[in-house]
């Protein structure tokens, strides 16, 4: 995959509370089986067509927002300190897509300092990516098909009815079928920890168009129970958790997943090798955030990092030539400033996901 910041409840109460808030056809698929592949025409599946499922809204039923709309961090009072936020920068562009609009709505196609980006988000995997809307010579813009394939979201672009794997970060179904999406590197923390961070960003707000109750999460005790599950998965590995959240990092089609106990400081740093990359993952369990690049610098340097606590500046670790970097990869002092680590395909989500997506998975 290609990333373009470097280069620039039980089953029935909760389908009948997804249903009812966000609206059903009579001629759409039963919930729980194979529904029309969103829209297109095409029987051709990259991932077993038997096993995506239709989540039951149907198409379009979990309405994206294809005009957000965004407030001062000193403007925003919807937010617990603890709810979680998916942040973004593009440029000096710096902008944050909070959890409780997201669980309802599940895309967002936004336009940050010229660039056109799609925040996908899933539920039910915990899983936030940042895709290029660029795709294929033109400009799209992507919505929730209503199917689900390991309980994840699959997208569709509105150009051509092409399904995408969020996990896969591919089209799996369509004209486009096989076609990888280039991404945005995002960063996943709490309200509280981004606001200390970053209080001069932007935020969405809850002026979405669409009348929800977004204090509310639609799926009960789904993220803290292991046990409860609204779709099967397949593989279901039992290594760790279902629920327990890490970042995974994909390269060549494989993962490697880091758990946040791995990470159990005010701000810690690992390196780590991985498909051939050299790789530092900076990341911190009390603040609720992680995030991995690459050491390897297009002009041969491999740097060494290590933590640094001080949220100034959003800098979390620096490195042996005296350069600081915040958790975007991005050097914000030192010789290197404005520079940006190489970025990598990577994102938190659950545990339940990467064991699935990505079997025998390996765990750091």
């Amino acid at each position: 995959m290609k990333n373009l910041l470097f280069k620039t409840l039980l089953l029935a109460p909760a389908l009948l509370f997804v249903m009812t808030s966000c609206g059903q056809n009579d001629d759409d698929p039963a919930p729980g089986n194979p529904g029309n592949p969103g829209g297109n025409n095409s029987n051709v599946w990259l991932i077993p067509q038997g096993e995506v499922l239709d989540g039951g809204p149907g198409k379009d039923g979990i309405p994206s927002i294809d005009s957000p709309k965004f407030s001062d961090v000193s403007q925003i009072s919807f937010l617990q300190p603890g709810d979680l936020v998916l942040g973004v920068k593009v440029g000096e562009e710096v902008r944050a897509y909070p959890h409780p609009i997201l669980d309802w709505h599940e895309i967002v196609n936004d336009n940050l300092n010229g660039k056109q980006i799609a925040i996908t988000y899933c539920p039910l995997t915990g899983t936030g990516t940042g895709w290029e809307r660029d795709v294929n010579g033109g400009t799209t813009t992507f919505g929730v098909s209503g199917l689900l394939y390991n309980t994840n979201l699959l997208p569709y672009d509105r150009n051509t009815n092409s399904n995408w794997s969020q996990m896969l970060l591919k089209a799996v179904n369509g004209r486009l079928a096989g076609t990888e999406i280039e991404t945005y590197p995002l960063v996943e923390t709490t309200w509280q920890t981004w606001k200390a961070m970053y209080p001069g960003s932007k935020v969405m707000n809850t002026n979405t168009g669409f009348s929800r109750n977004y204090g509310n999460y639609p799926y009960g005790s789904y993220r803290t129970n292991h046990d409860q599950m609204l779709f099967p998965i397949s593989p279901d590995d039992n290594r760790l958790p279902r629920k327990q959240r890490g970042l995974g990092v994909i390269a060549n089609e494989k993962a490697k997943f880091y758990p946040f106990d791995q990470f159990d400081a005010p701000v810690a740093v690992q390196q780590d090798d991985f498909q051939g990359m050299n790789l530092v993952i900076v990341g911190s369990k009390p603040q609720n955030f992680m995030a991995a690049y690459q050491r390897s610098l297009p002009d041969g340097t491999v740097l060494e990092f290590s933590a640094v606590e001080s949220t100034g500046n959003a800098v979390v670790m620096k490195d042996n030539e005296g350069n600081e970097w915040n958790f975007f990869g991005e050097a914000v002092s030192g010789p290197r400033k404005g520079a940006w680590l190489p970025p990598t395909d990577s994102f938190i989500g659950y545990w339940l996901a990467w064991g699935a997506f990505y079997p025998g998975v390996e765990i750091f």
